[in-house]
This record gives structure tokens, C-alpha cells and sequence, in this order.
């Protein structure tokens, strides 16, 4: 049953694939199809970093409502950015090259992960609210701090920054396409690897570790994956805070399995649908007016207060 449902999800992400590369092209074939085939590889890269980094995050934490971009991820990307722009000013890529730049960002968010390992997970202080708590004030703080700094720069040096404060596919950075892939590539084959232990993880630690598994060691892993796929999405177009929430839980009402192999991929499918219907609205319905982080959280966000209604309810 979950493979029929995921066979299903593949068609819809092709048909929708397929309409976002054909519809409306006009006569320069040349120019538009190369055009949107970049556009598309970058929203498959980036649905399928927030997919993926946030269904396991879900997991680690045992919560759905939870993500790393409500836990202060991309808050972080956004602070590391200012303070380099802050440094440098309008010299900044003279000097740091977007390529260096995109693994500066991969190490400041690593160390943000091992931060959060250390002061949460490590001797058994695993409380969601704990954890719910420290996320949103460190969160909070960092873009206090990054708005803080972006006040005082000049203008012309904002405008440097300005282009990582909203998702938008119509301005990602192309140099980095390449880098990002193989580094997202490394990072699933990496965590190919790991899938297995996260059917037993969803457990409990207490259980995990009662199965023989080192819990925490697969807690850094899982740590320094997310961080990575956080700082490979962001880097390339900007945060979409609530697209993680979004796509994880319908893909748990759809896929009625505990089986992480199925619902990683099925994540991923469905976000990289929700991604490019998102950009086709903007593109073809709303003709540039606004960006697809504003829909999907519009949409997203909505879903959230809803989750937190529902599963108040339940308790």
C-alpha cells in the first residue's frame, strides 16, 4: 500500500514537473527551457533538504510539530551572513567567494547543532519542552542580533543581505547549484546509511538504547545531517520556515507507515509538489507579485496553528 501511494506521488511530481517546464514557454525554446530546468533542479535540491532534514528532526524529538526551522536553523544562516557582510561591507564576495562562503555557512551551523546536542540530548535531557523553550529564544535572539546589525550597515551593504532574508526562485544563486547538489548527494548517501535506526529511534531513547543502539552517537550524525541540508536550502534561495511542517504531516496522513525508508522519500516527493505548484502559481497566476515562501507560509502557517489546535485536543 505505501509503495502504491508513493508510485502515485512520482506521477504527480512528474505531470507537475513536466507542466512547470512546458506551459506557456512562447516561441524562444532556447532561452526559457534552460531557464526553468535550473529553476526546477533548485527547488528539487531545496524541497528535498527541508523534507528531509525536517521529518528526521521530527523524529529525533519524537514531536510533529517541531522543525529546524522553527528551532532557530535558519535564524543562525541569516546572523552568520550579517556578520560577514558586517565585516567586510560591499568587499564582502571580493573577499569571501560564494563558494566559501556556502561552507562557512555548513560550519557555523554545524557547531549550532553540536551546541543544541550538548545542551539537550546529552545526559538524558531530552524534554520537548525544554527543547521547544531553548529553540525559540535562540531563534529569537539571533535574528534580534542579525536585525540589530543589518540597522546599523549602510543601505548598500543591506541590500547584500537582503537578497537571503526571503525564499524566492527567481533570484537563487546558480554558482552554487553544483556545490549543493553534490553536497546534498553526499549528505543522503551518508544518511542512506542511517535510515534503519531511525525506525527504532522513533521508539524513545529509552528503547533505542535498551535495542542496543549508540543513541547519542546517531544523534550527532543525525545533527550534522540536518545542518547541512538547512544550510544547502538556505544558502540557495532563502529560509521557508513552515514548508517542513507542511510537507511532513501530510505526508503522515497520506503514508499511514512508521517505516522511515518510506516516508523519507515520500517527504521529499511531496515537497518537491508542493515547491514547483508554488512557483507555478507565482509565476502564472500571480505574475511575480510575490514569492512562493509567502504562500507556502501562508499555507504552512495556517496548518501549524491547526496541528497545535488538534493535538491541544487530544491531550
Amino acid at each position: 500500500m505505501e509503495r502504491k501511494k508513493i508510485y502515485i506521488a512520482l506521477i504527480v511530481f512528474l505531470l507537475s514537473a513536466v507542466a512547470f517546464m512546458t506551459y506557456d514557454t512562447g516561441v524562444n525554446l532556447s532561452y526559457v527551457i534552460p531557464k526553468r530546468f535550473i529553476r526546477l533542479g533548485t527547488m528539487i535540491i531545496v524541497a528535498s533538504s527541508i523534507a528531509y532534514s525536517s521529518l528526521i528532526f521530527q523524529t529525533l524529538t519524537q514531536n510533529k510539530i517541531l522543525t529546524p526551522s522553527i528551532m532557530g536553523y535558519e535564524s543562525v544562516f541569516i546572523l552568520l551572513q550579517t556578520i560577514i557582510v558586517f565585516i567586510y561591507g560591499d568587499k564582502t564576495f571580493q573577499v569571501v567567494s560564494h563558494t566559501s562562503n556556502f561552507f562557512i555557512s555548513i560550519l557555523g551551523m554545524m557547531v549550532f547543532s553540536m551546541f543544541m546536542y550538548i545542551l539537550l540530548f546529552k545526559r538524558g535531557r531530552n524534554n520537548i519542552y525544554h527543547l521547544l523553550l531553548i529553540g525559540l529564544i535562540l531563534g529569537t535572539l539571533f535574528e534580534t542580533a542579525g536585525k540589530f546589525m543589518q540597522v546599523i550597515i549602510d543601505p548598500n551593504e543591506f541590500s547584500i543581505i537582503e537578497s537571503h532574508l526571503f525564499a524566492s526562485f527567481n533570484k537563487m544563486n546558480t554558482d552554487l547549484l553544483l556545490v549543493a547538489g553534490i553536497t546534498l548527494g553526499l549528505t543522503f548517501l551518508i544518511g542512506a546509511r542511517y535510515i534503519k535506526y531511525l525506525d527504532v529511534i522513533a521508539l524513545g531513547r529509552e528503547h533505542a538504547i535498551n535495542l542496543g543502539l549508540n543513541y547519542y552517537k546517531l544523534v550527532q550524525i543525525y545533527m550534522v545531517l540536518i545542518s547541512v541540508m538547512v544550510s544547502v536550502s538556505t544558502a540557495l534561495v532563502g529560509p521557508i520556515t513552515f514548508l517542513g511542517i507542511l510537507v511532513t504531516n501530510i505526508t503522515y496522513q497520506i503514508l499511514k507507515s512508521y517505516k522511515h525508508k518510506y516516508l523519507l522519500f515520500a517527504c521529499c516527493v511531496i515537497s518537491c509538489i508542493t515547491v514547483i505548484v508554488g512557483q507555478f502559481l507565482v509565476e502564472h497566476v500571480f505574475n511575480f507579485s510575490t514569492a512562493v515562501s509567502v504562500i507556502i507560509n501562508f499555507i504552512g502557517g495556517i496548518y501549524f496553528i491547526y496541528l497545535i489546535i488538534k493535538t491541544r485536543r487530544s491531550l
